[in-house]
């Protein structure tokens, strides 16, 4: 791969990356807000007993839980670019060397 080959490709990948920690950050504040309400669901579930406040819960966690399964695909594309970031690294060392 030439160098300027490899210069473009960190490039995109730096790209990508700076996409992915926004979309990480933005996605951590939804899932604050998204776990506070499943407590907060949960809570009233239990004060209330009633169908109605259970099923709230329910559905105020799936949502939470939704956004931490979509956090963890996040992160994992944060830890593939990262680690293709640093084979391109030393791929422009060894075309520098």
């Amino acid at each position: 791969m030439s160098r300027a080959m490899v210069e473009r490709r960190l490039t995109d990948v730096s790209t990508q990356l700076k996409e992915l920690r926004r979309e990480l950050a933005v996605t951590d504040e939804q899932l604050a807000q998204l776990s506070d309400e499943a407590e907060d669901a949960r809570l009233r579930s239990l004060v209330s007993e009633t169908p109605l406040a259970e099923r709230e819960h329910r559905e105020a966690s799936r949502h939470a839980e939704a956004m931490q399964r979509h956090r963890g695909e996040v992160m994992g594309d944060i830890v593939r670019l990262e680690a293709l970031q640093d084979e391109l690294l030393d791929k422009l060392l060894d075309t520098s060397a």
